[in-house]
C-alpha cells in the first residue's frame, strides 16, 4: 500500500490518527517540528516499535516552505492536521501565534502537494470555528441550526483570532483545490475535541479548557457556557473515512447534535473524579458572570455573544456519508478524565 502523510504527528488529534492508520496496516509518514523533542516523540517512538516497518518520522516546520517535501514523497493521501489551537486567554499575539502558522502552513503544505504527483486526496482538519465566529452567529442561520453551508465572516485577528485563522486557512485550501483537478480536498470541521490523549506534550486548547475544570478551578460554580463536542477518536476515524471513501467531498461537521454545558460536563465526570467536591454543582447566575467575567479575561462582548446560547448541530453528513457512529458524551468525558488523571 502507498503511504499516507499525517502532519504534526505529535499532536492531540494527529497522534490518534497515526495510531488508527497503523492499526489498519497502512504505512504512515508523519512529521514533527523537532525530532529531538522527547515528549513529542515518545508516543510516536513507541508506535514505531509496535508497528515495525510501517511508520517513518520526519522533521518539518509549517513556516518553512518545502520542508514537507521528503515526508510527502510517494504519498497518495495527505492528512493536514498540524495547526495551533489555543484558548483566547492564552493568545497574546493572534497574528504570530495562530494566524501565520495556520495560513502559511496550509499554503506550504498545498504548494508541496502541487509538486507531488502521487497525491490524489487532501484531508484538512478545520473547525466549526470556520463556520461561525461567535455563538450568536448561529442564531442567524436557517432554523438556528449549525450546518456546513456557512463560512465564518465575523472573526478578526483582534476578535477571536483562532477562528479567523482557521477560516482563512480553509478558504485558502478550497481556492487551491478549485484551481486544479488532480487531487480532491475534504475538510473535517470538528467542535471542541475531547477524549483521551496519547501524548503528554499536547498543548491543545481543548485539553487546557478541561484542565481548568477538572483540577477544580470552577468548584464554586459553572457559568452557562456550552460547547459543541466530539471525541478525538471519532475525529481521527472521520479523517480516515474522508480519505478512503470515494464519494466523500466538501465539508463535514464532526460534533454531537446537542451542545454540552460546563455543568453537564461536571455531572458526567463526577462519578469517577478523585475529588468530587472540585467539580461545580450549580450554575453561576448570568448577571454575576457579566460582572466578574472581565477579571478572568472574558470581555463583555464575548459574554454577550456566548453566555447562555445553545443551538442544534446538523451532523447528518458525517453520519450518512462518513458512517460515523458517535461515542456518547459520557464515554468521551470519562475517558478524557482518566487519561488526564493518569498524566498528573
Amino acid at each position: 500500500m502507498t503511504p499516507v502523510l499525517v502532519t504534526g504527528g505529535g499532536g492531540y488529534v494527529a497522534c490518534h490518527l497515526v495510531r488508527q492508520l497503523l492499526e489498519r496496516n497502512i504505512p504512515v509518514h508523519t512529521t514533527v517540528r523537532d525530532l529531538t523533542n522527547r515528549a513529542k516523540m515518545q508516543p510516536l517512538a513507541a508506535m514505531k516499535l509496535e508497528f515495525p516497518g510501517l511508520l517513518r518520522l520526519f522533521d518539518a516546520d509549517l513556516m518553512v516552505p518545502g520542508s514537507f517535501a521528503k515526508a510527502m514523497a510517494g504519498c497518495e493521501v495527505v492528512h493536514h492536521v498540524a495547526s495551533p489551537f489555543l484558548m483566547p486567554e492564552r493568545i497574546t499575539d493572534g497574528q504570530r501565534q495562530v494566524v501565520d502558522p495556520a495560513v502559511a502552513g496550509t499554503s506550504n503544505i498545498l504548494d508541496t502537494v502541487e509538486e507531488t504527483p502521487s497525491v490524489t486526496r487532501v484531508v484538512l482538519t478545520s473547525t466549526v470555528g470556520a463556520i461561525f465566529g461567535d455563538y450568536v452567529d448561529v442564531l442567524a442561520m436557517k432554523d438556528q441550526v449549525l450546518s456546513e453551508a456557512y463560512f465564518n465572516t465575523t472573526s478578526t485577528v483582534e476578535n477571536n483570532p483562532y477562528h479567523y485563522a482557521k477560516v482563512k486557512a480553509e478558504r485558502l485550501a478550497w481556492r487551491y483545490a478549485e484551481a486544479q483537478d488532480r487531487w480532491r480536498l475534504v475538510t473535517i470541521n470538528p467542535g471542541l475535541i475531547l477524549g483521551p490523549s496519547l501524548t503528554p506534550a499536547s498543548d491543545s486548547g481543548s485539553l487546557f479548557l478541561l484542565n481548568e475544570l477538572l483540577r477544580g478551578d470552577f468548584f464554586y460554580g459553572a457559568p452557562a457556557f456550552s460547547f459543541t463536542t466530539v471525541d478525538v477518536r471519532d475525529v481521527a476515524l472521520a479523517h480516515i473515512r474522508a480519505a478512503e471513501l470515494s464519494h466523500a467531498h466538501g465539508r463535514y461537521i464532526l460534533a454531537q447534535r446537542t451542545m454540552t454545558s460546563m455543568l453537564e460536563i461536571a455531572r458526567l465526570v463526577r462519578p469517577v473524579h478523585h475529588r468530587k467536591r472540585a467539580l461545580p454543582r450549580w450554575r453561576i447566575p448570568d448577571v454575576a458572570v457579566r460582572i466578574i467575567g472581565p477579571r478572568f479575561g472574558l470581555t463583555p462582548d464575548y459574554i454577550a455573544k456566548h453566555l447562555g446560547i445553545e443551538f442544534t448541530v446538523d451532523n447528518r453528513r458525517s453520519v450518512d456519508e462518513l458512517q460515523i457512529q458517535y461515542r456518547t458524551t459520557a464515554e468521551t468525558l470519562i475517558d478524557h478524565y482518566r487519561s488526564w488523571a493518569a498524566q498528573q
